[in-house]
C-alpha cells in the first residue's frame, strides 16, 4: 500500500497538510486505489497535533468526493463499523500489517 509519511522530519503542523494536501492529489492522480497516511500519535499519548489535522482535512477531502472513506487506525479492524466498511469495499485491506493492530499513529484512505 502506497504510504503518505506526514511525520517525516518532525514537521509542524501547517508543513503537514500542505505535505497531505500535495500527496493526497498526487497518489489520486496516480490510480492508486488506497493509500496509508503516517501522521504519528504525539508525544503527549493524548492524540497529536497532526493526527487531528489530518483527520480534520480528510473530512473536508471526503465531502468534496476526493476521497472514498478514510479510516483511523485505532478503528482499523474488524470490530468496528469503520474497518468493516473498509474491507466491504476493498477486501484485501484485511491482509494489512496494520489491519486489527489498533495503531493509532496511521489512517487508510480509499480513493474514489
Amino acid at each position: 500500500m502506497k504510504e503518505i509519511n506526514l511525520e517525516s522530519g518532525m514537521p509542524d503542523v501547517s508543513t503537514a497538510m500542505s505535505r497531505l494536501n500535495n500527496q493526497i492529489y498526487a497518489v489520486r492522480a496516480s490510480g492508486v486505489r488506497e493509500c496509508k497516511i503516517i501522521h504519528g500519535y504525539g508525544s503527549s499519548g493524548k492524540g497529536g497535533a497532526i493526527k487531528s489535522a489530518c483527520l480534520m482535512g480528510l473530512r473536508g477531502y471526503k465531502r468534496r468526493g476526493l476521497i472514498k472513506e478514510f479510516c483511523p487506525g485505532e478503528k482499523f479492524g474488524p470490530f468496528s463499523e469503520e474497518g468493516r466498511r473498509m474491507t466491504a469495499l476493498i477486501p484485501s485491506l484485511n491482509r494489512d500489517r496494520d489491519w486489527a493492530r489498533s495503531n493509532d499513529g496511521i489512517t487508510v484512505v480509499i480513493f474514489r
